[in-house]
């Protein structure tokens, strides 16, 4: 026992020992991942990741499965002053003719047929559209049709072997859930931004007549009008749209239209060259303790009716105005924009039942929706 006991003291000591003189001599051999550069400075390297491997966290694959799908668009039309008529304006600066007028935007191609998803602001009284992939081929593109309403717009190109985005399911996201935005931001070529979810069925920012926006805080700037939003698998979640911005660039607050929206707004052009959406006819409004007085209507929730159009759908269904319309068919109505969905998610010709707060008690409509007016574009500030 004593011989063992001398013999590990010897060892430890030879060791300890060992150490001391590497320390003192060669102290970059006790450094993990040192070495020299050309000059001889003593650097330290993280060891090499292997091939086909990805870094923790790295969100990559995602980028590398969704980037090629996403295209740069550029519009240009020509214009001229708003005074090029003006006899006088003539007489002093001359006839100015047109100029063109550039702009830029993003797309994202959501099937081999050439189909692509932009914004309608983006392409909106465009004479000549032309995209870019990310493989620098470029196309002229067509307008399939666009619905200003929801600000989206379908094009198509005439190319082959295109690459193809994978449509997520908008519905099934959370708040906290991260998110990627790639598009064209100020043309300086495609980026890809993260973030994560910040809010869902954000309405009443006067962006769109339909609003259900996804919030994030991924940046989004002037240019990403058009792409893509997706999610840590590279799915397509939304197609990115507005800002909220007082210096005209990212601040953290941007909007994307859902891809169950997208997907709707793209088989009515597609199919019937716009969107059919239900409509009723009536003038909606935020219920408040005043309006109720004023008509008489014992509601807490619900949108009440201050206007109903002569020989509109719901007028010969018998609703009138001070009605408080608290649902369609299994989904509760509890704001203007809500009600506005769910009308426009009807089909035009087939009856829905309305239950509605008249005065001190219930009434059930059953009311026929028409085919909903086509309405011209707002102007706004968008992204």
């Amino acid at each position: 026992m004593k011989r063992t006991w001398l013999l590990f003291s010897q060892a430890v000591t030879i060791l300890v020992a060992a150490y001391f003189v590497v320390a003192t001599l060669q102290p970059d051999w006790l450094r993990r991942g040192a070495v020299r550069s050309n000059a001889g400075i003593a650097l330290l390297e993280a060891p090499a990741t292997p091939v086909g491997e990805v870094s923790p966290g790295s969100f990559a694959p995602a980028a590398k499965k969704a980037a090629p799908a996403v295209v740069s668009i550029n519009t240009s039309k020509a214009v001229r002053h708003p005074r090029s008529n003006d006899p006088w304006f003539q007489f002093f600066f001359g006839d100015q003719g047109t100029q063109e007028q550039a702009g830029l935007g993003s797309g994202v191609i959501i099937s081999t047929d050439g189909y692509i998803l932009t914004n309608n602001h983006v392409v909106e009284g465009a004479d000549d559209i032309e995209v870019t992939l990310t493989d620098s081929r470029q196309a002229k593109a067509q307008v399939i049709g666009t619905d200003p309403e929801t600000d989206l717009a379908v094009l198509k190109i005439a190319l082959d072997k295109l690459p193809v985005i994978v449509l997520g399911n908008s519905d099934q996201i959370d708040v906290g859930d991260r998110v990627l935005a790639i598009g064209n931001p100020f043309g300086v070529g495609q980026t890809v931004t993260s973030g994560i979810v910040s809010a869902l069925g954000r309405s009443q920012l006067g962006i769109n007549t339909f609003e259900n926006f996804i919030q994030t805080d991924a940046a989004i700037n002037p240019g990403n009008s058009g792409g893509a939003l997706v999610d840590a698998s590279g799915n397509l979640l939304g197609i990115n749209t507005a800002i909220y911005s007082r210096s005209g660039g990212s601040m953290g607050i941007g909007f994307a239209i859902p891809v169950s929206t997208a997907k709707l707004v793209l088989d009515g052009i597609v199919k019937d060259g716009r969107v059919m959406r239900g409509w009723i006819g009536v003038e909606p409004n935020e219920l408040s303790p005043e309006l109720a007085e004023t008509f008489g209507v014992k509601a807490d929730s619900g949108v009440i009716i201050t206007g109903v159009l002569q020989a509109g759908p719901a007028a010969q269904a018998g609703m009138r105005p001070g009605d408080v319309i608290v649902q369609v068919g299994d989904k509760p109505i509890r704001n203007v924009s809500e009600l506005l969905t769910a009308v426009a998610a009807l089909k035009p010709g087939e009856a829905a039942k309305f239950d509605v707060r008249r005065g001190e008690g219930p009434v059930e409509l059953q009311i026929t929706p028409g085919l909903r007016p086509a309405q011209s574009a707002q102007r706004m500030q968008r992204r």
